[in-house]
């Protein structure tokens, strides 16, 4: 179905009355994609949220989809709040949040002038890239650190592009993850992280006018997919070795890549 498909009259007619989406195919799109976002924000597979955008695209824009998931994050990173309080990368987050913030930055201002195939096309690329040398140059543990420059420029792009399309999970974890944290620090850290991001986009969203009356009474009745996709993360989460929980954080950023790469080319 194309986002540009004029609406039924009865959708039309509906719409006065109760502001909300009511297209079926909507729903099959949005509501795994929900999911993907709670158990993404709960540090489990970090990168596969940023499949939700693309996947709700399938049937709204890309900036409608953007604004329907901004109660859903502020929802979901709550609970990783709550959930991860205790277990913080002070130092780390201190680095990554002013870089974070221009990137938002940088987003709000470009994001009428921006082509959101191209973002698209960037993110996935770099997504790939990251994981391609990861798999022909793996790290050793005796491996230092990604260099800060890098991490100031990931930082920056994560800002960036969580800003135009909620995808900062791959630009930041190509950093990140190098540093080899452990499971619930990379959460709790990450957690932390995204919820000042998120919260930064909320004042800009709205001068754009994205944050409309139908746009939040459909996010409304999303929300109690939420804490279903946080607890699936967490258990997951708490239970698996670094090992595992590090590669399937790269099968998740790599799924994310090649969507985001194919959307830009078709």
């Amino acid at each position: 179905m194309s986002c540009f498909a004029p609406a039924r009259f009865s959708d039309r007619v509906f719409a006065v009355n109760f502001p909300l989406i009511t297209d079926p195919f909507f729903y099959v799109c949005a509501i795994p994609a929900v999911l993907l976002v709670g158990i993404s924000k709960s540090g489990f597979g970090m990168g596969i949220g940023s499949l939700a955008v693309p996947l709700m695209a399938l049937t709204i824009t890309v900036p409608q989809a953007a604004a329907i998931l901004m109660p859903v994050l502020l929802f979901v990173d709550l609970l990783g709040l709550a959930a991860f309080r205790k277990n913080i990368d002070v130092k780390l987050l201190r680095f990554l949040i002013p870089y974070g913030l221009l990137g938002v930055l940088l987003g709000a201002l470009m994001f009428k002038s921006l082509d959101t195939r191209l973002v698209s096309g960037l993110v996935g690329g770099f997504t790939l890239l990251f994981l391609a040398q990861r798999l022909v140059f793996p790290p050793h543990a005796d491996s230092p650190p990604p260099p800060r420059w890098f991490g100031r420029v990931m930082t920056t792009l994560s800002g960036f592009t969580s800003f135009i399309a909620h995808s900062g999970g791959p630009p930041i974890g190509a950093y990140v993850i190098p540093l080899r944290l452990s499971p619930l620090y990379f959460a709790s850290t990450m957690a932390y992280f995204f919820f000042v991001i998120n919260l930064s986009k909320w004042a800009p969203f709205a001068l754009l006018g994205l944050l409309d009356w139908r746009n939040m009474a459909t996010s409304i009745v999303l929300l109690p997919l939420v804490p279903i996709g946080v607890m699936v993360g967490l258990a997951m989460a708490k239970r698996i070795s670094p090992l595992l929980f590090n590669r399937l954080i790269l099968w998740g950023m790599g799924l994310t890549g090649s969507k985001l790469l194919w959307d830009a080319w078709h």
